[in-house]
């Protein structure tokens, strides 16, 4: 082998990293997605029941949010393990992640501090995989 193609390619990920990667981008693949569902598909004053903000805002942001989760979930998740586009995962990490960053900016806001520890589990794991799929341990796309 010769010394540039040895300074071209990657050494492969640790298999501990790989495991630590699918297991956060399925974890933010159902937290997601679940929380989105909830967001789109459940009555307003269920959610609100549950938690505060759902009854105080428009009904059309409660439902983009919901869309803007769901699609966010399968991003993070589906191009990976398909291998179809597998760049996509990373994509989907960077908008979860400025997903989390605006719902601690808006939650603030309005002085939901109780809406904050969830956003603080979720935002690390998204920049968990935004930086293992971006640079530690990209997905190759299928052949």
């Amino acid at each position: 082998m010769s010394h540039s193609s040895t300074l071209l390619s990657a050494p492969p990920a640790a298999k501990s990293l790989q495991i630590g990667l699918w297991i956060a981008q399925v974890l933010i693949f159902i937290a997601f997605t679940v929380f989105g569902y909830m967001k789109f598909f459940m009555p307003i004053d269920q959610l609100a029941a549950m938690w505060v903000w759902p009854g105080d805002v428009p009904p059309w942001f409660l439902r983009l949010m919901g869309l803007i989760d769901i699609a966010g979930g399968i991003g993070i998740l589906l191009p990976g393990l398909t291998r179809v586009l597998p760049r996509l995962t990373v994509l989907a990490a960077l908008g979860c992640v400025l997903l989390q960053i605006a719902a601690v900016i808006f939650h603030t806001s309005r002085g939901e501090l109780s809406a904050l520890p969830l956003n603080a589990i979720l935002l690390p794991i998204c920049l968990f995989i935004l930086w293992g799929r971006g640079k530690r341990a990209p997905i190759a796309p299928r052949g």
